[in-house]
């Protein structure tokens, strides 16, 4: 009895081991598990992290790819020369040209603390080409033109030869009155520049503008039909700025100095002609303490100047009859009334004005209808005693 009880025992006792041995065993499957299954994990969440770098470095090679194949980028074209209203269209740079760019571009530097001035370009210097006209007017000759930061200038040669004696055109000697018809506003229009060089005789003395880049183009085919040529100056009018002809206007406010670069622009735009005239300048020409620094550049670089009559209270005679500079004055506006019969009035006053004194000038602007009456009233002025004579015939005529 007491044996069996013993044997019962260890039975429960070994039973019971067993369980625990289970117990011990399941425990670690699910410690295992627990453990192991939670460090598997972070291998999914390091995958997602490097596709994400992965899509991130890629995608801006993909917009640099995207962006080479866009066509070459349009450039404006370098402006060398100041351009009309239109401007200078694009010029499409090929694929060599861009090369080209990019190897003399400096390397990438990192921006700079300070904004970095920009240095200003150094314009162009103007070129005057020497047309050769065989036979013809001469229209740039290389011992009248000084060259100067500003450009070329006319002077006086060193043998002595004024401008306006070289380029003026000849007229046959003859005590008949002299009329002298200078128009102005040519360089403007290229319609209306074209119709006047071609229309009207050679006898009209032609003033252009100094602001059209193909100035020096209409004033060298002016030149070769036989027109004698003026240089239009821009000059302050009464009711500036409403009427403002340029930044290189003419100004009493300006002073000597400003007065005189900005006349040197004008004068180094064209070459040919004998002398300058006034573009408005009302105001300008009523100040002698302006204008007489001016009139005396002119008479020292051989030039006359030609006041066209537009001002009512220009002291220019004034002025030129003390310094003793060439000059000559119109007697009358030809088309202040821009209608036919008006204009043959006015040039029918102008001859007799030019009777009475044995000359007389009259000014005009490009219009059609004043080219249209001029050229016709000057094919019967021979018949009618008359001779139409250039600008500078008038100042010789006044001199006497």
């Amino acid at each position: 009895m007491a044996t069996s009880s013993l044997t019962g025992k260890r039975a429960a006792l070994v039973l019971g081991m067993a369980w625990l041995v289970v117990i011990v065993v399941c425990g670690g499957l699910a410690a295992y598990v627990q453990i192991f299954g939670k460090a598997a994990a972070p291998k999914t969440e390091a995958a997602e992290t490097v596709t994400g770098v992965i899509e991130r470095a890629v995608a801006p090679k993909k917009a640099v790819v995207a962006k080479s194949a866009v066509p070459p980028v349009a450039v404006a074209a370098p402006q060398l020369f100041e351009t009309p209203a239109g401007g200078i269209a694009p010029a499409q740079l090929s694929a060599s040209e861009l090369a080209a760019v990019a190897a003399m571009a400096p390397p990438a530097s990192p921006a700079p603390s300070k904004p970095v001035p920009v240095q200003p370009v150094a314009a162009a210097e103007p070129v005057i080409t020497l047309p050769p006209v065989a036979g013809g007017p001469n229209i740039a000759n290389p011992a009248l033109l000084e060259k100067t930061p500003e450009g070329y200038l006319p002077r006086i040669s060193d043998t002595g030869i004024w401008p306006l004696h070289a380029y003026a055109t000849p007229v046959a000697a003859g005590n008949h009155p002299r009329i002298a018809i200078v128009i102005g506003g040519l360089g403007i229009s290229a319609k209306a520049t074209s119709a006047a060089i071609t229309m009207l005789p050679s006898g009209v003395t032609l003033a252009f503008a100094p602001y059209a880049n193909d100035v020096q183009r209409w004033v060298s085919l002016a030149r070769q039909k036989g027109h004698e040529v003026l240089l239009q100056v821009p000059m302050e009018p009464y009711d500036f700025p409403d009427s403002d002809p340029g930044q290189y206007t003419l100004r009493s406010s300006v002073g000597e100095e400003g007065n005189i670069k900005r006349l040197s622009w004008s004068l180094s735009r064209i070459t040919g002609y004998v002398g300058v005239t006034n573009l408005l300048g009302a105001r300008f020409l009523s100040d002698s303490g302006s204008l007489e620094p001016v009139l005396t550049t002119l008479m020292r670089r051989g030039l006359m100047f030609y006041d066209n009559g537009a001002a009512n209270r220009s002291v220019a005679k004034d002025v030129a009859g003390r310094l003793g500079s060439p000059f000559a004055q119109a007697n009358l506006t030809i088309d202040s009334i821009q209608a036919s019969l008006e204009i043959d009035h006015r040039l029918a006053d102008l001859e007799t004005e030019a009777r009475a004194k044995g000359s007389a000038a009259g000014s005009g602007f490009v219009y059609p209808v004043t080219v249209e009456r001029v050229t016709l009233w000057a094919r019967s002025l021979p018949g009618r005693g008359f001779v139409l004579v250039p600008i500078s015939a008038i100042v010789a005529t006044e001199k006497k």
